[in-house]
């Protein structure tokens, strides 16, 4: 999966934990994207298995679809209580744990982890 659509399933992730029912134009908000690239998206997502679409419009995760965001959301959880742990201010190491959240190694992800249960972080 592309960063981006890593990003999109994330957001529909955080949504769904949220709210009751999740909509294209939640996520076109929560982004702050366009509703034609949300909806783009949403389509690329649908046909590759994260979510499924009803008729309505709204917007459920699959089984894969949860697994995947819930890996890409611990990545991000991670990445930003490392960040904060090292005395990074909180927006900055949102935005900075956001981006390397794609990137970042199973090795490393699992150090970190292992490092911040240590510490008791």
């Amino acid at each position: 999966m592309k960063e981006s659509g890593e990003m999109y399933l994330e957001s529909i992730y955080v949504l769904c934990r949220s709210k009751a029912s999740v909509r294209s134009i939640d996520v076109a908000e929560h982004m702050n994207y366009s509703k034609p690239s949300v909806s783009r998206a949403v389509g690329l997502l649908k046909q590759q298995g994260y979510i499924t679409v009803d008729d309505d419009g709204y917007i459920s995760l699959t089984e894969y679809g949860v697994q995947t965001a819930q890996s890409i959301f611990e990545r991000h959880t991670v990445l930003t209580e490392m960040l904060l742990s090292l005395g990074v201010d909180e927006e900055t190491a949102e935005e900075d744990a956001c981006r390397m959240e794609h990137v970042i190694s199973e090795t490393t992800l699992l150090a970190m982890k292992q490092y911040l249960e240590e510490k008791n972080l």
